[in-house]
């Protein structure tokens, strides 16, 4: 894991184990937050960005695999390394099928456990950089499905959204009505409708109002183009 993205969330309710796995984390150079129970997990989680998550399968309010996938369903998409007690196949089986993306059996050895973060943390690096577009100051996070400029949110619908991230896919090229109509409503091309002018009308509105320049602009008789000055 690279400079400003070595912040860990260290789920374990043990208290000498989560200790000494704070302690160790720390001295490698990690930022570490530690929940003792899965509702700490849960708020931690959806209030911080991590690189990677380690997790118990034993909580004393909610199970570990539980955690996983609600942290999943609020679109968290930090890797999970679980680390349990556990180690039968069938357990081990059970906890990557739940969305973790490791498992590691009680007891281990630090070194092990600090290369397997460092293999999940690049390959969460890699995956964040395949999420996320950017042009100019417009940042889009497929992920999240959320848009902001210059670190402020874009408060974008859905089909907002979708529009979006076609436009910003196609940078700099001219994308015509049809095109739009086709790829994000799924529909064959209607002259009769301007269902495409009043949506990028409210999109671009959100996008560049206000800003320091444009990024949506008209190509008149053709359709759109988003691109950023320079």
């Amino acid at each position: 894991m690279t400079g400003g993205h070595r912040r860990i969330l260290v789920v374990e309710d043990d208290p000498e184990t989560a200790g000494q796995l704070v302690e160790e984390l720390t001295v490698s150079g990690y930022d570490v937050d530690l929940a003792a129970t899965g509702r700490e997990a849960l708020s931690h989680g959806a209030a911080r960005d991590y690189a990677v998550i380690t997790i118990d399968r034993m909580l004393p309010d909610i199970d570990g695999i539980s955690v996983m996938r609600q942290l999943r369903d609020d679109g968290v998409a930090a890797p999970f390394l679980i680390i349990s007690a556990l180690g039968e196949v069938d357990d081990r089986v059970r906890g990557l099928r739940a969305g973790g993306d490791d498992y590691l059996v009680k007891p281990f050895s630090f070194t092990e456990l600090l290369a397997r973060l460092e293999a999940l943390g690049r390959r969460s690096e890699t995956i964040a950089k395949e999420t996320l577009l950017r042009v100019g100051d417009l940042a889009v996070d497929l992920i999240a499905r959320s848009a902001s400029r210059r670190g402020r949110k874009i408060p974008l619908l859905p089909r907002e959204f979708q529009l979006l991230e076609y436009l910003v896919r196609n940078e700099g090229r001219v994308v015509s009505r049809a095109m739009l109509l086709q790829h994000v409503w799924d529909l064959h091309f209607d002259p009769s409708t301007n269902i495409i002018d009043v949506y990028v009308g409210r999109v671009r509105r959100k996008v560049d109002d206000a800003q320091a320049y444009p990024l949506i602009h008209t190509i008149r008789g053709i359709g759109y183009c988003l691109r950023a000055p320079g």
